[in-house]
């Protein structure tokens, strides 16, 4: 009877071990570094953009048939000399649920727009589950902004969950006169089968054309596995947009890189920029935050 019960507490923790396991990360954390839009102030701009997914948050019941997940949010943005240029605390809750057996649970979002001069940053974020002592989540990531060069020179590569999308509305989530919707961590998992991205294309000359080049090659891969072209033209006292489209959906699952470059009429490389994402049919992804409609 001794080892029946041993067994079953074993089998009980071994499962409750897998279950944890099987959790998403409590915060998924994306920046993108821009040049300030204002050229007579030097420095850049950070998007910061942070996702909690709803499958790892717990859920108490507030009322019957009524249960409700919260979590804590803190940004910093930390200078080389230890202080911080950002700091924000926010609370994070996702929408209601009658049922917590329901499996596809919304992530929460929360996207920030920060101006910095040129340095070397860490951009931290810490997340804490309100309804579970101890889970917490802290994410480092190093930064640097520098945009004093002349040439021309990309941004950061956003990866987007569907097309940028005109708008004359004024937000965090607007660039550019574009609404981003962020695929977090570029994640392209069930039921999206298309790569779209966004940057910017900064130093080029007015009217100046370019070919743009893209590239999709396996992380461990000697050869590409998509490209594509296309063109852009330089714009007058902004970034020039820059807006792919691919289709992923003979890729199979695994870690890939994306490369954009742009090229002169002599096919000589005047920049490139390069992120990775990751191809996941098997299972569903956070949704992408957007304007709130």
């Amino acid at each position: 009877m001794r080892r029946l019960a041993y067994l079953l507490t074993l089998l009980w923790i071994l499962a409750a071990g897998a279950a944890q396991a099987a959790l998403p990360p409590l915060l998924v954390l994306d920046v993108a570094r821009f040049r300030n839009d204002d050229l007579a102030v030097k420095g850049g701009v950070l998007e910061i953009y942070a996702t909690v997914p709803g499958q790892a948050l717990t859920y108490k019941r507030r009322a019957p048939k009524t249960y409700q997940a919260a979590a804590t949010l803190t940004l910093e943005v930390i200078g080389a000399d230890g202080a911080a240029v950002y700091q924000e605390t926010i609370t994070l809750k996702p929408p209601v649920l009658s049922d917590t057996s329901i499996s596809l649970k919304n992530p929460v979002s929360f996207q920030k727009r920060v101006l910095v001069p040129d340095g070397r940053y860490t951009l931290r974020g810490q997340v804490r589950d309100q309804y579970r002592a101890g889970r917490v989540t802290v994410v480092d990531l190093p930064l640097v902004v520098n945009w004093e060069t002349k040439k021309p020179v990309f941004s950061d590569l956003v990866l987007l969950a569907r097309p940028a999308a005109k708008s004359l509305e004024q937000s965090a989530f607007i660039r550019n006169n574009f609404s981003l919707t962020r695929a977090p961590a570029g994640l392209y998992a069930r039921g999206a089968d298309r790569l779209f991205f966004y940057a910017e294309l900064y130093n080029l000359g007015v009217e100046q054309a370019v070919k743009l080049v893209y590239k999709v090659r396996p992380v461990a891969g000697p050869k590409d596995v998509l490209t594509a072209s296309a063109t852009a033209t330089g714009a007058a006292g902004r970034g020039t947009p820059v807006l792919g489209d691919l289709d992923l959906s003979k890729l199979p699952a695994g870690e890939y890189t994306l490369t954009v470059e742009a090229r002169d009429a002599k096919n000589k490389v005047l920049s490139s920029q390069i992120t990775r994402l990751r191809r996941n049919p098997a299972n569903y992804a956070p949704a992408g935050a957007a304007l709130p409609r």
